[in-house]
């Protein structure tokens, strides 16, 4: 069979990366938080993991993802009811991997979403720190970073701790670093994971184009470096299409600020 060239924009080829994070779950409760988020998690559902348990966002088990925007036609497919306690109830169990968007992350793994500055007078509010508290310390967690900048992976600890991390000195009593489970960081420029020496926070892939040293100076603390690091694997034509069936209406294209519409990554290989 000839090889075609596929293209595929950066928002695609993070989504897809960002599935993998679903692949060996089995059967737990997928939760995407943000558009990419949810087109990551969907896709996995579909794609690597047909085990994966998803809901509509709303209070409805759904045998397939539910496309994000207008629904047109399109009607859901419920196979149970999934309401608010149910969910503490799954969460609590430890059957659940939330991918989620965090404003802040350290080296440790520990993420921010409640405010940016000192509490008391923070420089920007955003959502509080939510059901991250239990959430990091119950269950599995991987993080989603449209901009990969010393903002983000900042210089020593987050602004304010929303989520638990890889360390020592927060660690609630009885608990190991056993316990925390973060998966995978996939930012604008590569993957990232906690396989380095001592948890430490390792380039996993690079994205195409990109090279090591960008991704430590847009990072705020010392990385792991691997004398040889793969390429972050391109899309196949066959999550394009379920990607597009997806999001219809193409909102994953507005969710990176540095990759408007019509701006593309580089070429893949589909068989």
């Amino acid at each position: 069979m000839t090889a075609t060239k596929q293209p595929y924009s950066l928002a695609e080829l993070m989504i897809c990366a960002a599935s993998e994070a679903f692949r060996d779950d089995g059967e737990v409760l997928a939760t995407g938080i943000g558009v990419l988020q949810r087109l990551a998690a969907s896709l996995a559902m579909l794609n690597t993991n047909a085990e994966l348990m998803m809901t509509d966002s709303e209070a409805f088990m759904v045998a397939e993802p539910v496309p994000l925007g207008p629904r047109g036609d399109y009607r859901p497919r419920f196979d149970s009811w999934m309401g608010f306690s149910r969910i503490f109830d799954n969460v609590w169990s430890g059957k659940r991997h939330a991918l989620v968007g965090p404003v802040q992350v350290d080296r440790y793994g520990q993420a921010n979403i409640s405010c940016v500055g000192d509490h008391a007078r923070p420089k920007s509010q955003m959502l509080g720190v939510r059901g991250f508290p239990g959430n990091s310390i119950s269950h599995a967690n991987s993080f989603l970073v449209p901009n990969h900048s010393p903002r983000v992976f900042v210089e020593g600890e987050v602004d304010l701790v929303s989520s638990v991390g890889y360390n020592p000195a927060r660690l609630a009593r009885g608990w190991s670093l056993d316990d925390i489970d973060i998966r995978l960081i996939v930012t604008d420029l590569c993957v990232l994971d906690f396989l380095g020496p001592d948890r430490q926070v390792r380039i996993r892939s690079l994205h195409p184009g990109v090279e090591a040293d960008e991704v430590q100076a847009a990072t705020g603390f010392p990385l792991h470096i691997p004398a040889a690091i793969p390429t972050t694997a391109a899309p196949t034509l066959e999550q394009l299409i379920l990607i597009q069936q997806l999001d219809p209406h193409n909102l994953r294209a507005a969710q990176l600020k540095d990759n408007p519409p019509g701006v593309r990554a580089p070429h893949c290989t589909t068989a």
